[in-house]
């Protein structure tokens, strides 16, 4: 039984918008890079009237409440557009990632019943009409960049022509229906209320009250994943504030520079990166820069625990901190990190340099925030404690250990109502008092901070009876500078392996450092006796690493070396870069039973 919650106000995504809008005409919202690299940037009014036009050329389509009506865009100002017009009819948004596959658009249009689909370019029209015979609601197809009786600009001519006042809805009305990545299974549409995503929204701009109409976001996470949606594009629309789009995933270190935010919504794979570039940088230095950043990095953590160097502190970070801040822009105030725990030692990192990371916990069914640290209350290696309209239990009955932890289990008001037309995975997901089992494993410590330590479906057993959780791992793994990716496997069998993909440029740094001076022509020809030895190399490098911080058990043993990167685009990456176990399990399936059958186990460095 879903419980009542009595909602702060605004309730509803419609009165969000709208009074946010009323009070910020004429401030900017929406910032998007032009040819010649700069920014431009339309403002609340503009963003107000163009709703008002789409949600009157919506209604002219026939959309009325409750219908589902989609969208295949990236990040841009007319993705808002759309989504504000959506909810300004009580009918319901129906996000999709444009890097997905046909077959995927296709199963959501058809699960979800959309009756009108926006899609950004007449690339994307031209896929779906070859499959629209299989999606019997699809009546109309709205393009973005295009002309033409089926371009938005002639929807918003006509919207603009009949117009029709908005309609909010209540608190419990379904406003965006949003699938799940799917890392080991098909999606499953999450049903998400006007009240979960304003409650989370509402939340945020309370932990972080300097989130003002002055500040400025820049935009990296797609929106049609919930954590952007919510976290940046709800946040930033509450509070007035303004955001900067990035042009591409390959531009963003550009345009941050000319964005300069002041905060920035990411996941730890892109913090790593920026982390491993900036040691990258610091390590081909001089050995005089070497120890001046280090020593501004040990100012930064003294001043920060003791109060005292003050002098040294601020020296050190106008000749050092301050030049790598300024690669973000010179106006980075802190980042909120999600998606999964960031390693200490990268948020440390990002402490030390005065741009603080808070990690926070959530998933799409929770819309998506559950727990925060935040400027008030900030514990290194937790996600936070529980945002104020939130509960979180610990159901240690799915432990045997005899530990302090379980099963996260969610209460509040950003619960889903459950998945579209999934009743048995809803009954199973939502317990009798109306929490949600997460599947993730955590305890909260005496400070009310959770701690997570696995996810349920994860977590397999090795041939000796002993568990392993292997993200950790694997994010370990990654932080290695020549490690792009990893995921490791073992379920069953007497030691782990990992599947390793290299940073090829990194990994040639790193053999000369081990005195190997190889060639790549060499290390991918498997038969030479050189690609074997580094090989084995690399495999032990890795295992030192591995050993400060886990068990024996814990560490691969073996390691099969891939060519391909992970990526969103071959499916073996969510939209949120996490490793889709499943599909890399059925690529490399014959690799690793390869590394079982024909090879023998590195040992361990501290065995003879």
């Amino acid at each position: 039984m879903r419980p009542h919650y009595a909602y702060e106000k605004p309730d509803n995504l419609v009165a969000m918008w709208e009074e946010s809008a009323a009070g910020h005409l004429g401030n900017p919202l929406f910032g998007t890079k032009g040819a010649d690299g700069t920014y431009s940037w339309v403002t609340y009014g503009a963003v107000t009237r163009r709703v008002d036009d789409v949600r009157g050329g919506l209604a002219r389509l026939g959309v009325r409440a409750d219908d589902a009506v989609g969208i295949i865009a990236p990040n841009r100002p007319e993705w808002a557009i759309v989504a504000f017009a959506i909810y300004g009819l009580k009918a319901r948004l129906v996000p999709m990632y444009d890097t997905d596959v046909l077959n995927t658009w296709t199963y959501i249009a058809r699960d979800s019943g959309i009756k009108v689909l926006f899609v950004a370019t007449p690339a994307i029209q031209a896929q779906i009409e070859r499959v629209r015979d299989n999606i019997p609601s699809l009546r109309h197809i709205v393009v973005m960049e295009a002309l033409g009786d089926e371009s938005l600009a002639a929807l918003e001519e006509r919207g603009q022509a009949t117009p029709i006042p908005s309609t909010r809805p209540a608190p419990d009305d379904v406003a965006v229906l949003i699938y799940t990545s799917g890392t080991t299974s098909e999606p499953k549409g999450v049903l998400l209320t006007h009240g979960n995503l304003t409650s989370n929204a509402i939340a945020a701009v309370t932990l972080f009250p300097t989130v003002t109409e002055r500040t400025r976001a820049f935009s990296v996470l797609p929106w049609a994943h919930i954590y952007g949606q919510t976290a940046e594009l709800h946040t930033v629309v509450q509070s007035g504030a303004s955001v900067g789009i990035a042009a591409s995933r390959e531009t963003i270190i550009d345009d941050i520079v000319v964005v300069q935010p002041t905060v920035l919504v990411a996941v730890p794979r892109l913090l790593n990166r920026i982390y491993e570039g900036v040691w990258a940088r610091v390590r081909a230095s001089s050995g005089f820069r070497q120890r001046l950043f280090a020593s501004a990095l040990r100012a930064a953590r003294v001043r920060r625990d003791t109060g005292k160097g003050r002098l040294k502190h601020r020296l050190l970070d106008r000749l050092v901190l301050a030049k790598v801040r300024a690669r973000f822009g010179g106006r980075l105030e802190w980042i909120l990190s999600g998606s999964a725990t960031l390693a200490p030692e990268v948020s440390q990192f990002f402490f030390d340099i005065g741009v603080p990371v808070y990690d926070c916990y959530g998933m799409t069914e929770t819309s998506p925030g559950v727990t925060v640290n935040s400027p008030a209350a900030h514990k290194l290696g937790t996600v936070g404690r529980p945002l104020t309209s939130c509960r979180v239990e610990i159901d240690c009955s799915r432990v045997d250990d005899g530990s302090d932890e379980g099963e996260i289990i969610v209460y509040g008001p950003n619960v889903m109502l459950g998945y579209h037309n999934k009743p048995e995975a809803t009954a199973a997901a939502i317990t009798e008092d109306g929490g949600l089992r997460t599947g993730d494993r955590g305890r909260i410590d005496e400070d009310g901070f959770l701690h997570i330590t696995g996810r349920f479906k994860n977590q397999y057993k090795l041939e000796n009876g002993k568990y392993v959780f292997p993200e950790a791992i694997e994010e370990a793994l990654e932080l290695t500078p020549y490690v792009a990716c990893a995921m490791v496997a073992g379920d069953g069998r007497p030691y782990n392996v990992g599947l390793i993909v290299l940073d090829l440029e990194k990994l040639q740094a790193r053999a000369r450092r081990l005195g190997l001076g190889i060639s790549w022509r060499a290390f991918l020809t498997e038969s030479s006796s050189l690609g074997r030895e580094v090989r084995a190399a690399i495999g032990r490098d890795l295992m030192e690493r591995l050993r400060r911080k886990f068990d024996p058990y814990e560490i691969p043993r073996r390691y099969h070396f891939v060519k391909e990167p992970f990526s969103v685009a071959n499916g073996l990456l969510t939209q949120s870069f996490k490793v889709k176990r499943q599909a890399v399990m059925k690529k490399y399936r014959s690799d690793i039973e390869r590394l079982y059958r024909e090879e023998r186990p590195l040992t361990m460095p501290t065995e003879t």
